[in-house]
């Protein structure tokens, strides 16, 4: 029996890394369902099926770009992307809903953080827009 959440990509085809476009440094895959997740209207945007990278470059326009040097920018996104932007009210962790400001003021929040993590509870792979767990970059 079929399922629609059995689809898994291939990245092991993929290269792991591409150079964005805009900056010229390099930068790792991120997941199709992750850019889906974040862009604005996703129903109105074709996307190919290729590889997509996350370019987290805060001086950097492009948040994801494809093998095919196709880029999305900030202004196509319905979420903020905390390491782009200077705000504290940021979000830093996007699956608990964690401002910069939260998790600068409350130590109890990054043991929380840490513990829903190991228990399996986050959703980073399509909350976080860089596909990746949010603990590297808490302050």
């Amino acid at each position: 029996m079929s399922s629609c959440c059995s689809n898994k990509e291939d990245d092991n085809i993929l290269p792991r890394k591409k150079t964005c476009p805009a900056n010229q440094k390099d930068y790792v895959l991120v997941k199709l369902k992750t850019i889906l997740h974040h862009i604005k209207n996703s129903w109105d945007t074709e996307l190919k099926k290729q590889g997509y990278y996350f370019c987290n470059d805060p001086k950097c326009d492009v948040v994801y770009f494809g093998e095919d040097g196709s880029t999305i920018k900030k202004s196509e996104l319905r979420t903020k992307i905390y390491n782009k932007e200077k705000d504290n009210d940021l979000l830093v962790c996007y699956c608990f809903g964690v401002s910069q400001a939260n998790a600068k003021n409350n130590s109890k929040i990054k043991d929380f953080v840490v513990q829903q993590t190991k228990l399996g509870n986050c959703s980073c792979e399509t909350s976080n827009p860089s596909g990746r767990c949010c603990l590297k970059d808490f302050p």
